[in-house]
Order: structure tokens, then sequence, then C-alpha cells
């Protein structure tokens, strides 16, 4: 909304206005509803599942393993507190010494995508480079979930 239409709703007894000066893509990555014309296209927040496997830094790994296997999930995020991304734990990693922190066991920055990011272009991107995921993220970095290559295909109706 513009300064003015806000000044101009308080001068109509509204006093919770807000002058959103981040517009538009801010709310587009934040996930929020669009309209218009790019409201139709499949975004990668349409193809979240809900159900990442989270951690934290100095959780031994015998606590992340045991939560893993309990989701039946191959891969922890590592996040703070407040759910901001800081690395992945999967592999030969998660099978590691039980007494380490997931600090240690972790790689530190993984690839993210905004869930406003086109779904189509996520998949060829990234599963034309053979991964099978990406980690989705607020503007701040706050996970929201994982993108899956096969589901977002499923979505679009792509063969895999």
């Amino acid at each position: 909304m513009s300064p003015r239409a806000a000044w101009r709703l308080e001068t109509l007894g509204f006093t919770r206005v807000y002058d959103y000066v981040a517009g538009k893509t801010d709310w587009a990555a934040a996930g929020l509803p669009l309209e218009g014309e790019t409201a139709s296209v499949l975004k990668a927040g349409d193809a979240l599942r809900g159900n990442d496997v989270t951690c934290r830094l100095d959780e031994t790994l015998k606590v992340v393993q045991e939560r893993v296997a309990a989701a039946d999930a191959n891969v922890c995020i590592v996040t703070t507190a407040n759910g901001i991304v800081l690395g992945r734990i999967r592999g030969r990693a998660l099978r590691g010494d039980p007494d380490m922190t997931a600090e240690s066991a972790m790689s530190s920055g993984p690839s993210t995508i905004r869930p406003d990011t086109d779904l189509a272009e996520a998949v060829e991107y990234y599963g034309g480079s053979g991964l099978k995921s990406v980690l989705v993220t607020d503007q701040t970095g706050r996970l929201m979930d994982t993108l899956f290559i096969d589901d977002a295909r499923k979505l679009l109706g792509i063969d895999t």
C-alpha cells in the first residue's frame, strides 16, 4: 500500500495501518498468496510436504540419528532455535560417531530457494543437476520445508 493510501485509511478511523515498504516481491517470497497472472503458476511452496527433521548445533549425533530414524527420514536440517538454516546432515555423516555434535557432522550452507520460486524452473535447474531435493526458506533464512524434485515433477505432470 502506498504511504498516501495508508494516511487516508488513518483519516477514516483505521488505527492499525501499515505502509508495507518491502513490496510484492517480499510478500511472495514469504509464501503468501498472490493474485493476478502469477497466481496460477505453480511455485515451490505449492509442493512442500511439511515433515522435515531438524536439530540444533549442540545436539549429539546419537540424538539426531534417533530423531531421523523415528521419522523414517534420511536427513536432518540443522537450524537455530528460530529455525534459521545452518546446515544439513545426511549420508555417511549421519551414520557417524554418535558422540559428535551436529555441528561437527553437518555440511554448512546448503542451497536454498524461496517459496515463490517457479516450480518448473526449480525442477529444471535442480533436477537437471541431479539433485533430489532443495531446501525452501523464507526471506530471513527460516526453514519452511524441503522441496523434493520428484514430488514437484508429479505436481507438474512431468514423467520421472
